[in-house]
């Protein structure tokens, strides 16, 4: 079934290579790499593990693949799986959970090893990011900010939040996984975040000002250094 998800063709044969890689892929988000054995893998796909090895090399190389290859869902214009901007590529994963589980599950390892694929992933989503608040504030919808770049990268964490945290986000609501649903329940209230805040005063954002603002302290004569201080 979840195979289907891997087509290029109307063909239901997938390519040993192919197969391979999606049972890892199930095999890594599922169990996490260290714990996911090769024959485990190979069993799921319907290979011997000695032809993973021909294939991949090493399950090192087999990991490779797979950052590559589920990073590519949410970069790669042309892949495909999923044809919209990177945003709307999680969105619309999130919205078909069934479907698309085990990419999230996986990119949410990837983002928490920090592998090359997801630096790439995080830098490609960072730059989405920059680029649709630039056109934002060209057309005069966003407010002055302290720090734009910041913001940028916070909006992007923001955009990655449901990914990284979806089974506790889905246990909090009481939901069996982050359903349409349950999605559909944040639009409002990130919108209302982002558009109104949630302070009534400015009093906490101005003690933040005045705070930044202000010298670093010095230790007393009764205090001691820091640790690694002179």
């Amino acid at each position: 079934m979840f195979n289907m998800l891997y087509m290029r063709s109307a063909s239901n044969d997938l390519t040993a290579r192919a197969r391979i890689r999606d049972a890892a892929i199930r095999a890594f988000a599922r169990d996490g790499f260290d714990a996911a054995s090769m024959r485990t893998i190979a069993a799921d796909a319907g290979v011997s593990p000695a032809l993973i090895v021909h294939h991949f090399g090493d399950k090192n190389a087999l990991r490779a693949a797979c950052d590559d290859y589920v990073a590519a869902v949410f970069i790669d214009d042309k892949h495909e799986l999923i044809e919209a901007p990177t945003p709307d590529r999680i969105r619309m994963a999130l919205d078909d959970i069934e479907r698309y589980g085990p990419f999230l599950d996986y990119l949410a390892r990837m983002l928490a090893d920090s592998t090359p694929a997801a630096d790439r992933l995080f830098d490609h989503m960072v730059q989405v990011t920059r680029q649709v608040l630039a056109e934002q504030r060209e057309a005069g919808l966003l407010v002055e900010m302290s720090d734009p770049e910041m913001t940028v990268l916070l909006m992007a964490m923001l955009g990655l939040a449901p990914v990284m945290m979806r089974a506790h986000v889905a246990r909090t609501l009481g939901t069996p996984d982050l359903n349409p649903s349950a999605i559909m329940r944040t639009w409002l209230p990130t919108l209302e975040l982002l558009t109104h805040g949630i302070y009534s005063t400015p009093a906490f954002l101005d003690a933040a000002r005045e705070a930044i603002s202000l010298p670093p302290a010095q230790p007393t004569e009764d205090e001691e250094p820091a640790e690694g201080g002179a």
